[in-house]
Parts: C-alpha cells; sequence; structure tokens
C-alpha cells in the first residue's frame, strides 16, 4: 500500500531529488477549452449544462424564446411509510441455498425475486421546472452559443437587426445562485416576457407560479402520480416541497408584472438571479432563499462573475493536460464530433472531453449536495429513465472514478455521506430479510436510501456486491490522501459493517469446500443450463467473490494501519485463505463469470463484471501475477467479438481496462468509439439515452492511460497512444498523496516532477529505453528497475531522462 505515512511498502512515483517548482510542467488551461455552436439547441440533448453542484440548469440559447431547463439534486417524491422490507426471513435463504446446492437455479431465481426483492418501483428524481425568456427579436445574425469550461460559464451572443445582445450565465455555487446576465445594442432596448413553469404530473399540477414587481416566485411538491412499488401502481402524492425566485435587477428600462410573469421593456442590462431551496435541505426554505437572493443583489455582476470563477478554478485547475495536435477550434462542437463519426481524428477534442469531466463533476458534486445520479444533476422529466436515481453495480461508482486522479478528492464528500446513509439504513435489510450482522446496500436506491432489493427479475436486481464495491472508494480516498483522522472516523466504521455482513454471508459450498456468496448474480446478465434454460443465481459469481476477496483485505490493512483488534478481524483472517477465488479460468482460457463453465446468453453483455478485480480493482497486475494478463485480454476479445460495450459507459469502462492493460492502441481506438457511437453533440454520453457515467469514466479513463499507481509502485505514461505523441500533464494525483506532473516528447517520457502533500516514500518504475536519469540532489536512488524517492510534506522532486 502506497506511503501510509511512512509505515508500509510506500507505494509509487517516478520523480528525482531537487526541489522542482511546479510552474516547469504544469500547463496553463487551454483557452480553447469551449464547447460551441453556431445554432441554439433544437433538443435537450444539444443544451449546454451548468451547475454549482446542487441546482444547475440546461441552456437552450435561443434568441427568439429562450429556455433554461432548471435543476435541483432534492427534486425527489416522498418515501411512503408502507415501502418496507420484502417479505423474505433467513428460512427463506436457507430454502433459496438448497435450491441452488440442488442445482435448480431457475427455481432459486424465483424465489429470490418473490421474497427477497420489492420488484419494479417507480420513484424518479425530477426536474426543478423551466424558465422561459421571450424575446421581440428579428433578423438574428452572427450567432454562437458556447460553454466556456475553463470559467464555467456559458454565453450566447447574436445580433438583433445589426445590434449585439449578448447572454451570460453561470450556476455560482458561492452566492448559490443562477446568475443570468444580459446586454444589449439595440437602441430601444430589450423587450420581453418572463416566465417560470414545471411540467404537470399525469394531469396534476405540480406548481404554482405567482409574479410581482420585478420578481416571479414558484411554489410546488414534487409527486409521483406514475408511481410503483412491487411492480404495482402506487401513485405518491406527497414529495419535497420547494421554492423557486428569480428577482431582476435592470439598469434601466421598466419592469413590470403580470399574475404570472414578467415584462420588460426597454432594459439595455439586467441581472437575473435564481434561487432554489426545498425542505429537503432548510425547514424554512422560502427564508433561505430571501437570504441568498438579498447577498446575491447585494453585489454587481462583475463580483458575482468573479466569485464564481474564482471558486471554480480552485477545483478545475488542480490538473491539467496538454496535448499537440492540430488546432481545429475554428470548427463548432457539433461539426468536430462529425468529423470523427466520418473517420477523421481530433485530439484537441478528446481533451476537451477530458476537461468536461472535471467540469461535470464540480458543477455535480460538492461537499454538502448529493451526490452525481445517472444523469449528473441535469433532468427534465418528471419521470427520468431508470428512475435517475443511484445504480451502485458500476454508474454511481464510476461517476467517482475520475476525482482522486483529477486532485478533486473533496468532491467524494458527496458520495460518502450518502453511503453513510445506505450503511445505516442497511443493518435492518441484513438482520431482517437475510439473518446478518452488519450492513447490506443494495444494487440501486434512491434519495431516501432505502436498502431492500428493487426489481422484477433476479438478473438485473438481485446483486449482492454493491455494499463491498462501495467500500473500495472509501479505501481508494485514504490510499490517495493518507487521511488517517478519514481512515479512522468515516471509513473503518461503514468497512466494519459491510465486511461483518459479508463475513457472515458467505457459506460453503458443498461442491468444493470454498466459501461462497449465495445466492449471487453476475450484474444484469444470464447463462444457460441444459436444454438452454435461462438462469442468473449461481454459487458464488465471479464479480462478488473478487468483491469479497477485495473488501477482507483492505478490511485487513486498515485493521493494522489502525491498530485495531477484533472478533472481525480474527474471523476475516480465518475466512479469506477459505474464499473461492475470484479468478478461475475456463477451458478456453478465459476468466469465468459464474462458479461453472456456463453458456452464455449474451456473449456481447455490456457488463465486464467478472473483471472487477482487474479494474477497478487492483488484484492482477503485471508485477504480482502476469500469467493472468492473457486471461483478461481473451475475455475482453470475446466480448468484443460479439458485440460487446454497446453502451457509452461500457466503452468507458473499456477504456480504463485498455489502459490497465498497458495497451494504448486497445484504448485510444475505445476512444474513437465512444465518440463515433455514443456522444451527444453537447458531449452528453449516450447510453443511449443521457448517462454520465459514460463522461465521468473518460475522464477517468485517460488518467489511467497517463498515469498508474495501483500496482505498489508509480507508472507513467503506461497506455499512451502513438498520436499522443508530445504533451504534458500537471497535478494528476496518484496514490501515496502525491502530484505528479509529466512531460513527454516523441512519446518518450522527458521529465517528472513529484510533489509531496504528506511525507512518504515513492517507488516509480523507470521507463524502458532510458540510458541515464538526471538527479540533482535529494534522497533518491535507483536501481535497475525503479527510481526510489523520500519526500518531506510540501517538498518536489524532478528527474530527467536520457535515452
Amino acid at each position: 500500500m502506497i506511503g501510509m505515512l511512512g509505515r508500509r511498502t510506500s507505494l509509487i512515483i517516478l520523480l528525482t531529488t531537487v526541489l522542482f517548482s511546479c510552474t516547469q510542467i504544469k500547463q496553463e488551461q487551454s483557452s480553447t477549452s469551449k464547447l460551441w455552436y453556431t445554432q441554439p439547441a433544437a433538443t435537450w440533448e444539444e443544451a449546454l449544462p451548468v451547475g454549482n453542484g446542487r441546482i444547475g440548469a440546461m441552456i437552450f440559447g435561443d434568441p427568439h424564446v429562450e429556455h433554461l431547463q432548471l435543476n435541483d439534486d432534492s427534486m425527489w417524491p416522498g418515501n411512503p411509510e408502507d415501502w418496507n422490507q420484502p417479505d423474505g426471513r433467513p428460512e427463506d435463504l436457507k430454502k433459496l441455498r438448497q435450491l441452488l446446492m440442488d442445482g435448480k437455479n431457475q427455481d432459486a431465481d424465483s424465489l429470490f425475486v418473490d421474497k427477497f426483492s420489492n420488484k419494479g418501483v417507480g420513484r424518479s428524481h425530477q426536474t426543478l421546472g423551466d424558465l422561459f425568456i421571450e424575446w421581440n427579436h428579428n433578423d438574428i445574425s452572427d450567432y454562437r452559443r458556447e460553454l466556456d469550461l475553463n470559467y464555467a460559464v456559458a454565453t450566447v451572443s447574436y445580433k438583433s437587426e445589426g445590434y449585439q445582445v449578448t447572454e451570460e450565465i453561470l450556476a455560482s455555487h458561492p452566492d448559490e445562485a443562477i446568475i443570468i446576465h444580459i446586454t444589449s445594442e439595440v437602441p430601444e432596448g430589450l423587450n420581453g416576457k418572463i416566465s417560470l413553469s414545471r411540467p404537470m404530473d399525469q394531469g396534476h399540477p405540480t406548481a404554482k407560479t405567482i409574479a410581482s414587481g420585478n420578481q416571479i416566485k414558484m411554489n410546488g411538491e414534487v409527486t409521483q402520480y406514475s408511481g410503483a412499488f412491487q411492480s404495482k401502481p402506487y401513485p405518491i402524492t406527497e414529495g419535497v416541497k420547494f421554492e423557486t425566485v428569480l428577482e431582476v435587477v435592470n439598469k434601466d428600462g421598466v419592469i413590470s408584472s403580470g399574475d404570472s410573469s414578467l415584462m420588460l421593456k426597454g432594459v439595455h442590462e439586467a441581472t437575473f438571479i435564481l434561487v432554489n431551496n426545498s425542505d429537503y435541505y432548510y425547514d424554512n426554505y422560502s427564508a433561505q432563499n430571501e437570504s441568498e437572493l438579498n447577498a446575491a443583489k447585494a453585489l454587481s455582476f462583475s463580483q458575482l462573475k468573479e466569485s464564481h470563477i474564482n471558486d471554480y478554478q480552485e477545483l478545475f485547475t488542480r490538473s491539467s493536460l496538454t496535448i499537440q495536435h492540430d488546432q481545429l477550434d475554428s470548427l463548432p462542437t457539433n461539426q468536430r464530433l462529425n468529423r470523427i463519426k466520418n473517420g477523421s481524428q481530433d485530439v484537441g477534442l478528446e481533451l476537451l472531453l477530458f476537461d468536461y469531466g472535471k467540469y461535470l463533476l464540480i458543477a455535480s458534486s460538492r461537499p454538502g449536495t448529493n451526490p452525481a445520479n445517472l444523469q449528473g444533476l441535469w433532468n427534465p422529466h418528471i419521470s427520468a429513465p431508470w428512475n435517475g436515481d443511484y445504480h451502485l453495480n458500476i454508474n454511481l461508482q464510476m461517476n467517482y472514478w475520475p476525482a482522486n486522479l483529477t486532485n478533486l478528492d473533496d468532491l467524494n464528500q458527496p458520495l460518502f455521506d450518502y453511503i453513510d446513509l445506505l450503511v445505516a439504513n442497511g443493518h435492518e435489510t441484513a438482520s431482517v430479510n437475510f439473518g446478518c450482522k452488519g450492513s447490506f446496500i443494495p444494487h440501486a436506491t434512491d434519495l431516501w436510501g432505502p436498502t431492500w432489493l428493487r426489481a422484477p427479475t433476479a438478473y438485473w436486481g438481485c446483486s449482492v456486491g454493491a455494499g463491498g464495491w462501495m467500500m473500495q472508494h472509501y479505501w481508494e480516498h485514504v490510499l490517495f490522501t493518507q487521511d488517517t483522522t478519514f481512515l479512522r472516523e468515516r471509513a473503518f466504521p461503514v468497512m466494519h459493517e459491510v465486511a461483518q455482513f459479508y463475513s457472515d454471508w458467505i457459506i460453503e459450498d458443498p461442491r468444493d469446500g470454498y466459501l461462497v456468496s449465495a445466492p449471487s448474480t453476475s450484474p444484469e446478465n444470464i447463462f444457460l443450463m441444459e436444454g438452454s434454460r435461462q438462469a442468473a443465481t449461481v454459487m458464488g459469481s465471479a464479480m462478488d467473490q473478487q468483491i469479497i476477496h477485495e473488501l477482507f483485505t483492505n478490511y485487513l490493512s486498515a485493521c493494522e494501519w489502525l491498530g485495531v483488534e477484533n472478533d472481525l478481524r480474527t474471523s476475516i483472517q480465518s475466512q479469506l485463505p477459505k474464499l473461492r477465488p475470484g479468478f478461475v479460468l475456463g477451458s478456453d482460457g478465459r476468466i469465468l463469470e459464474w462458479d461453472r463453465e456456463y453458456e452464455e446468453h449474451e456473449p456481447g453483455h455490456r457488463h465486464m463484471s467478472h473483471l472487477y478485480g482487474f479494474h477497478p480493482g487492483t488484484e492482477i497486475n503485471k508485477t504480482k501475477n502476469p500469467e493472468l494478463l492473457n486471461a483478461v485480454r481473451k475475455t475482453l476479445d470475446y466480448r468484443l467479438a460479439n458485440g460487446g460495450a454497446g453502451t457509452g459507459w461500457s466503452r468507458a469502462w473499456l477504456i480504463n481496462v485498455s489502459a490497465r492493460l498497458g495497451d494504448g492502441p486497445m484504448a485510444y481506438d475505445n476512444i474513437q468509439k465512444l465518440f463515433s457511437q455514443s456522444m451527444y453533440i453537447n458531449l452528453f454520453d449516450a447510453h443511449p439515452p443521457f448517462q454520465i457515467d459514460g463522461n465521468f469514466g473518460y475522464t477517468a479513463g485517460v488518467c489511467e492511460m497517463l498515469l498508474q499507481s495501483h500496482a505498489g509502485y508509480i507508472e507513467l505514461l503506461p497506455a499512451l497512444p502513438t498520436n499522443w505523441s508530445n504533451g504534458s500533464f500537471s497535478g494528476l494525483k496518484a496514490r501515496g498523496n502525491v502530484e505528479v506532473s509529466v512531460k513527454w516528447e516523441a512519446n518518450q517520457l522527458l521529465k517528472l516532477e513529484l510533489k509531496g502533500l504528506s511525507k512518504g516514500d515513492f517507488k516509480v518504475l523507470k521507463p524502458q529505453g532510458v540510458k541515464n536519469v538526471k538527479v540533482p540532489s535529494g534522497n533518491t536512488t535507483i536501481d535497475s528497475d525503479f527510481i526510489h524517492v523520500s519526500l518531506t510534506k510540501g517538498e518536489s522532486v524532478t528527474l530527467e531522462m536520457v535515452y
């Protein structure tokens, strides 16, 4: 484990010994990191997103009727009291396990769903509503709509009858408001109508809007008349209550109000301030709105913009990536995307998508907010696809893959707050349904954190590996930050509860004597038994075995780090060697997905769950068990040969897996396919429909191509594509709490800087072909394979490679 505050086998990094200023490698953020278009958005998937972590908007940029679709992460229908645990009890679990032992897997599937799942559930994250601004504009020319990722500011500009009109939009975190600033050179000024509304819920009103003076207020409550529970209709008539307030601050002209709208006449400059709060966050959300609105009104637009940019850039500029490429920034983003779909390459757009992943995470996940959901924050629906909720069989996890890698560790906090809630709620499910100690976390849940299983089929929803997978995020955060306080106070308590569940959950498989997870599935996949009978449930799927092995291993490491001795540690020390291995090879050399070598119903399935221990896990690497890398590749090749990675998030996962294999061409090929097959023109990932995990997975994958630290050492440029021949990055993080900055030319590493954010010893893999490493000074040693560096907190070292 890396660096562990100097008490373990130090982990990583490739550097030398002299103090080297970060600015020598650190790159300026590209001034061309912009999405831009020459036409307004015709559909939601063409609109541009802004967000402050909690509230946001999708900007259409229509010069005739501007439309901002509004978002709030707490827009959820209520939590009915009779939505309880399923009927299953420990005696039912015993029957289910016996069915598996008897080879009656289909019967086990049915019993699993019948007793332990609440089946189909309809309760969705929802849109906040819509802001419309109807302009009296004619003869539009010189139109441009853009989103600047360096500053998190969207701009719509055009000429009306030859006169300039400019609209700037930002979602401010420090001022908790969406700000729209409009200026016009039209001689008579701007004339228009402003309205706020929210869609009906199956014919039922969901909000009421009134206007007075220069304000519009919209009050509403989230309902779900299309709700469902246990696959039966269940209208939800209560939910989160909210208030949205829009106030126009104009420098000239006249603002007047009707019953539910505002009218602008002769306005040359105005600032629209929109605030929104709900009773999910505040008992008196109206008073909170008033407080935030008054604070924002006291500032000029330039002050609001400055504080927003300063706050945002503190996060966004922590890391940067520059690669030499043909400058195509004079082409609109949609044209550049079409060029890729027609077979061209565009490294500049690849860099833009990398930055976009950072931007979207900052915009949808800030400390104190809810974590990014299936659509991050941005959702136009009353009933979103897949409820717009939290899926924990890869999707929520993938949302946070780039956080530590891009030096955005603190943006993990909403995830940890939410998982803490699930662990607290999961004690009841573990005890009542399964008769186990500890805490159980399901594969899917929502704002209220219920921990019962949901889904009408075993293959889709009866997964038991989510809790262990989520514990990986706590442990990785510890490795990246070396934060012992976080380990002791946040990570270890939840790891203990989830490890306790799995310690109680696993049983001996009478066929081979191994300890296995039972019942167990491989997320969303099924296999064929004799006679082509479809089944999903087994005694120990590969993913579950890999997850439990990982959690047990990490729990023991955490106990060692903290000096904890307890009964669970003793039990796990006994159980760990008895677990069935998660990596078992079939007759053709591929990794088995289930407990035996079944025929696959869908050989090209989108999930690659049986590779969990390779990525995002760390059980396999080229120094520990290189013989398994060939099995990983065979498994991937088979999936792809049968049409795998058909969704955007699956393709992003494949980029990460390819990078772990050290295969730059394979990773780059999948980057091209992500752009050409799974991308909307606003660069949102297409499942389809939109799922944000593909965006986050892509950014994480690029990091993995450039820097890896999971195998006990730091490796630089492990999967560099040939056409990324010259470039640099700064501020990416490696495990051990160290910032890494690199420069390369002609696909060879030239210069490396390592900055220790805490004291530690690091081991860096020496690049192939290096004849000499220039080490100016410092506590650095070099052997045939590694460069060893010791750093104090805040110390930087650099080294140069000579080939």
